[in-house]
């Protein structure tokens, strides 16, 4: 039997903290939901800002909400080399030592001294489908992607929580090479 998952491309995007979000749109002001995603409770913001590194600026990048214990910017390797940043690649969540940017909003702008991280492909599972797919919290495994340019990513985090949905996130340098436009991965292992 084919394991088959979701699989999406995530964009760019910044999570921000409270006392950040207040200082790049305004004291009291609270993200706006543009449209729910995937995972539940999680949201794209109407929200945007820009991203300034030491090489360049990303305009209007959204805002993903809600608002998260640590300011955290994801990009694609290109995004970090269009800025001149040097982003590691990391889980979501582990910012430690990761590269600096500033933000820019129309309230005004925040500096910070890491949180620029390259989201590490990962696997959204609650405990009955990690289960059902034969896979645990932290497993690393391969999904391939079909399509003219298929293509087997290796590395994917597999996460396990009550509260996800099942979904494999790449970033859209990956997608890009897969000639992804979204839909089904297999699980190869």
């Amino acid at each position: 039997m084919e394991k088959k998952i979701l699989v999406e491309t995530s964009a760019r995007h910044i999570h921000v903290t409270k006392e950040h979000l207040e200082i790049l749109f305004g004291k009291g002001y609270e993200l706006t939901v543009k449209k729910m995603l995937s995972q539940p409770g999680q949201f794209a913001c109407n929200e945007r800002v820009d991203v300034v590194g030491e090489k360049g600026t990303i305009k209007g990048v959204s805002i993903l909400g809600p608002v998260r214990p640590d300011t955290q910017v994801e990009v694609s390797a290109t995004d970090a080399r269009t800025l001149g940043v040097v982003a590691p690649i990391r889980e979501s969540g582990d910012v430690a030592g990761s590269g600096a940017c500033k933000l820019v909003g129309p309230a005004g702008e925040v500096s910070i001294s890491q949180g620029v991280i390259i989201a590490k492909r990962h696997m959204h599972l609650t405990p009955a489908a990690a289960e059902e797919f034969g896979l645990k919290d932290k497993q690393i495994c391969k999904i391939k992607l079909g399509g003219e340019r298929a293509l087997i990513f290796d590395e994917v985090v597999v996460r396990v929580k009550d509260s996800f949905a099942p979904a494999v996130h790449i970033d859209t340098d990956e997608a890009n090479a897969a000639a992804f436009k979204g839909g089904e991965g297999i699980i190869v292992d």
